[in-house]
């Protein structure tokens, strides 16, 4: 039986240690960074509305093409699949989900980066998180 630990806290991480000693010969153990938070990815759906909503360089291309392309951008292996319609190759397997904290970071970074240079107005707060309006907005 597989058993997953998030060490959180001191007995959290005596649960695990004693997991590894009662593992078994030729059990697997894996030691993981942390996989990327509900806050980042909220943030970057906010970022990519932004960059979606500027159509910079004038591509108009929804949220979820503009992370397909970011993430490429970053070096993450292209899949791409032929449409049902025979409609022409679309892009697969560009899953934030497992990306790490520091990867999620990157690809913020990136976000930033790439719709700075382009003019994207931001509508979320750098240092505030995700909010969608800044304080300046309501004034």
């Amino acid at each position: 039986m597989a058993r997953y630990f998030t060490i959180r806290d001191e007995r959290i991480l005596a649960n695990c240690i004693e997991a590894i000693r009662e593992a078994g010969p030729n059990a697997r153990i894996t030691i993981a960074p942390p996989q990327r938070s509900n806050d980042q990815n909220a943030k970057m759906w906010a970022m990519l509305a932004d960059v979606a909503r500027a159509k910079p360089e004038g591509r108009n291309w929804v949220p979820e093409t503009w992370k397909a392309a970011f993430m490429h951008a970053l070096g993450h292996q292209v899949m791409f699949a032929e449409g049902l319609d025979g409609s022409g190759p679309f892009p697969v397997g560009f899953r934030t989900s497992r990306l790490t904290v520091a990867q999620m970071s990157d690809l913020i970074t990136v976000i930033y980066q790439y719709g700075d240079e382009h003019g994207v107005e931001w509508r979320e707060t750098r240092r505030g998180g995700f909010l969608e309006l800044q304080e300046r907005t309501a004034a």
